[in-house]
């Protein structure tokens, strides 16, 4: 991995303002620094997604709590082809329903911080129960990378994972990867470069439901850009609101979804500086 140097979060540099990432980490208050990309991590829980953030970020990383909650928030960076990464490990998590503060914090990040790319680690030997999360997520981005980990493990057991095939089937590049050896970390950095420059296509499967569904759909979503024109893919949120989640359905209605856009930015904002500069001491 000759390619890849890492490199130190250094909170005193200027931050890149022109870099397309910047206004996209703003709005949750994340400082780009001197990054050009973000890259958020995602996973459930025990599918090896700690071990390749540390074998991304080496020792160049910062721990602490996102604003306002108890779940531990870690983030690092590295760099690939003179194009520095910033990397945020989200929390361990089986899905994006908001029925925990894991999974609001995940699916904040997602939803509101419109990472460059986000990758969903996921365990070889445990394909199916890891898929959820997976389609969870590309209901939200379509810059979706699939980390198929723990290939060593799944070859133990006898077990085949046709990687191919998952690309095709889900729209989105599936890498079997090793992390704990950096088995497939050069292709894996690859294809993120690929996907967030468009030189690798994605069109992730998504629910479509009944013709009514969609019909469904289509008439919330005007009414969800009026309400809250600043939030991203109304999409998601119409597809929840059809679900009957309730949660969300008040934040629409209470402008909260609109002022966590703005709050996001202003209390993420101060954590960054306070955590890069916990690092340094």
């Amino acid at each position: 991995m000759s390619e890849r140097k890492m490199v130190a979060l250094k909170i005193e540099q200027s931050p890149c303002e022109t870099c397309p990432a910047n206004a996209q980490l703003a709005q949750m208050g994340l400082k780009i620094d001197n990054f050009d990309r973000v890259v958020a991590l995602a996973g459930n829980p025990n599918t090896g997604k700690s071990t390749l953030f540390n074998a991304l970020t080496g020792l160049k990383q910062h721990t602490g709590n996102w604003p306002g909650k108890t779940v531990t928030r870690a983030e690092g960076g590295y760099e690939f082809n003179h194009v520095r990464y910033k990397l945020v490990d989200l929390p361990g998590t089986y899905s994006l329903l908001s029925a925990s503060q894991d999974e609001e914090v995940a699916r904040n990040f997602i939803l509101f911080g419109q990472p460059d790319c986000t990758v969903v680690v996921t365990d070889a030997t445990a394909l199916e129960r890891n898929l959820n999360l997976v389609l969870q997520v590309m209901e939200i981005t379509d810059k979706v990378v699939v980390a198929v980990n723990l290939m060593d493990e799944a070859r133990r057991k006898g077990i085949e994972v046709d990687t191919r095939s998952l690309s095709r089937d889900l729209g989105v590049p599936a890498i079997p990867v090793t992390a704990r050896s950096g088995e497939g970390l050069q292709t894996l950095l690859t294809t993120i470069d690929g996907v967030i420059s468009g030189e690798i296509l994605t069109q992730p499967r998504q629910v479509r439901g009944t013709a009514e569904f969609q019909r469904a759909v289509d008439e919330l979503v005007p009414y969800i850009q009026q309400l809250a024109p600043s939030v991203p893919n109304p999409r998601w949120i119409a597809i929840r609101l059809l679900d009957g989640d309730a949660r969300v359905q008040q934040a629409l209605l209470s402008g909260e979804l609109v002022e966590l856009t703005s709050a996001q930015r202003r209390q993420d904002t101060r954590f960054s500086g306070k955590i890069a500069l916990e690092g340094r001491q």
